[in-house]
């Protein structure tokens, strides 16, 4: 049976993927279109805000799908603490809702194209999503990313969301955050995006680091954060420890602690 081809994109509550769902839309039309959001129920408010400004922009309804379980949720219960190298939360509440909905849509005679808002200076993960939706379905699935195709800076995309379309972005850029992912609480984000929570969100911090403590005490000495150079863990306490040393003044207790060296923030992509 041949399926119709109906266009995906996979939107996440960030600026590219809202300029990559517009862009989608006014090629193939609205009737061929769908905006995908998988939630996660950790996500900022000001993310809902924005993308339901964006579908009314664009003229094509969300369709959400939800496992009901929050990160936390899915740490306890497969006793797995999602962390920097890998998180269960991203393939359990994001990675297989999506594949769930590329069944449902197939079982209506539809074929989907996936549609990401993976940046222009991203090739390894456009090239990662195009290797792992090619076997993670029952049938391979396209994949398509516009702005890196295109060569469209992200800040092109904020520009032109904010000053043509008229609608403000997620609170989260404002505040410093370099994506808007799951409230400021993803668990890939690296040094500098925790110490961003921790300077912007002290309350939310606080809820990592007790949900770590709470893991720790479960599955023992495992942590967010990269793993020190010797393979041991770094945890959310430590560093919010060494954070306050250095407000007063570097302490020895502060000057002691070396932070691993990392690459820069790895946001879950709408994201695998």
């Amino acid at each position: 049976m041949t399926r119709k081809t109906v266009h995906v994109s996979m939107f996440s509550g960030g600026a590219a993927s809202a300029y990559v769902a517009y862009q989608m839309v006014q090629t193939y039309g609205k009737e061929n279109c769908y905006l995908f959001f998988t939630n996660t129920l950790w996500e900022d408010e000001d993310n809902y805000r924005f993308m339901y400004e964006i579908a009314d922009y664009i003229g094509v309804p969300i369709t959400e799908y939800v496992d009901g379980r929050t990160p936390e949720e899915v740490f306890e219960q497969t006793r797995f603490l999602g962390n920097s190298r890998l998180a269960k939360c991203s393939s359990e509440l994001k990675v297989r809702q999506t594949v769930i909905f590329i069944e449902d849509l197939r079982d209506q005679g539809l074929e989907p194209i996936l549609y990401f808002g993976i940046g222009a200076h991203e090739k390894q993960r456009a090239d990662n999503l195009k290797e792992f939706y090619g076997h993670q379905a029952l049938e391979p699935v396209e994949t398509r990313f516009p702005l890196f195709e295109s060569n469209i800076k992200d800040v092109n995309a904020k520009e032109i969301i904010e000053k043509q379309w008229g609608i403000k972005l997620p609170r989260m850029y404002e505040l410093g955050f370099a994506h808007a992912n799951c409230g400021g609480r993803c668990v890939r984000g690296g040094f500098n995006h925790y110490k961003d929570l921790y300077r912007i969100w002290p309350d939310r911090y606080m809820e990592q680091e007790e949900m770590e403590e709470k893991m720790r005490a479960m599955l023992g000495d495992v942590s967010i954060l990269k793993l020190r150079d010797d393979g041991s863990p770094y945890t959310l306490k430590e560093y919010r420890n060494y954070l306050d040393s250095l407000n007063d003044q570097i302490s020895e207790v502060a000057a002691s602690l070396e932070i691993p060296a990392e690459d820069d923030t790895v946001p879950c992509v709408c994201v695998f």
